[in-house]
């Protein structure tokens, strides 16, 4: 199969980073999980705050960490990004990437972001991860005053696992109840432990995350479950037979990357079943593309699409009243209400 088109900026940044990491194996996570908590060290809250521009601080939401940030100074309920990090579900951490999340969306878009230090895996197998998730967001819903959000407003948000995460979260919240998300923004989103599409294939020992390692972490992630016909959609959200009455969702994905199939997949299951969603397909982009290169141009357009989508999701906003019952329908320029979309 023909290698991919890959971005010549993205493909000089790579070649400078030595070229494809060695694909994960299972004999090799152990050693990998300790050198990727070394790549990803935990700032402080000090360095979080960045000299005074975020109000940070760390919560215990009924047992998950959770680290908060917003805008110094802002005033009123503000809207909250749900964040959960990237890593395969078996590396990452809730701090990591969090001055990049607060750099291009929340400082901007004058947003919170509520940052989930879930459990990984093997230690933590399906459902373990997810329902860390869940508890963070109910959590969140129940202090919402006490955080200054407004829990009407809360999108997920994720990168990579975080992003299956996400998705997975957004479906569970649906058939459990809620409460409703006002969004989902899904980022190179890890959506199918099955693995065997086109451009998984295709990507096979070009991408920074291929098949071999996806595998390796799906396996960590589910166990026995890995793979078997009956997996429940929320371990893996491709799975899912009705996308029906789902937040509106931001879906992007890299043209030259292992989970393009899946993703586009996904957004066309959620086209079919009348949901509300919006595709990106980042020409000769790998996975990871925006952290390998961040000043790239395909980096710079895609980080602006997704500020965009948000400033259009979360419009004008209601007037600041406090807190208000979990699953309240969100105001803005759409009906964007869980049975309308």
């Amino acid at each position: 199969m023909q290698q991919p088109y890959l971005d010549q900026e993205l493909a000089a940044a790579l070649a400078a980073r030595g070229g494809v990491p060695a694909p994960l194996t299972a004999d090799g996570l152990a050693r990998w999980q300790q050198q990727d908590a070394a790549r990803r060290p935990r700032p402080t809250l000090r360095q979080l705050a960045d000299g005074g521009r975020f109000e940070t601080a760390e919560h215990d939401a009924d047992g998950t960490p959770v680290v908060a940030a917003r805008p110094a100074g802002a005033d009123g309920p503000l809207p909250a990004l749900l964040h959960l990090h990237g890593g395969g579900l078996i590396g990452g951490n809730a701090y990591a990437v969090l001055p990049r999340v607060l750099r291009e969306l929340a400082q901007p878009l004058g947003l919170a972001v509520l940052s989930v230090d879930y459990p990984l895996a093997p230690a933590a197998r399906y459902p373990v991860p997810l329902h860390a998730c869940r508890t963070a967001l109910l959590w969140a819903v129940r202090h919402a005053e006490r955080l200054r959000i407004d829990p009407g407003r809360i999108v997920l948000t994720g990168k990579s696992a975080g992003g299956g995460l996400a998705a997975a979260l957004a479906l569970l919240l649906r058939d459990g109840g809620g409460p409703a998300p006002l969004g989902q923004l899904l980022l190179s989103p890890m959506l199918d432990d099955r693995g065997g599409t086109a451009s998984a294939r295709q990507a096979a020992g070009h991408d920074t995350w291929d098949a071999v390692s996806n595998a390796t972490a799906w396996q960590a992630a589910l166990g026995p479950l890995h793979r078997t016909p009956d997996l429940p959609p929320y371990a893996a959200p491709a799975r899912a037979r009705d996308l029906a009455g789902l937040p509106p969702a931001y879906l992007e994905v890299g043209s030259a990357e292992t989970f393009r199939d899946e993703v586009t997949a996904y957004a066309n299951a959620l086209w079919r079943d009348g949901g509300h969603a919006e595709l990106h397909v980042w020409p000769g982009a790998c996975h990871g593309f925006d952290t390998l290169a961040p000043t790239a141009a395909v980096s710079r357009t895609a980080v602006a699409a997704r500020a965009d989508w948000l400033r259009r999701l979360l419009g004008p906003g209601p007037e600041p009243s406090g807190p208000e019952p979990s699953g309240r329908e969100p105001s803005g320029p759409e009906p964007l209400g869980r049975t309308t979309y």
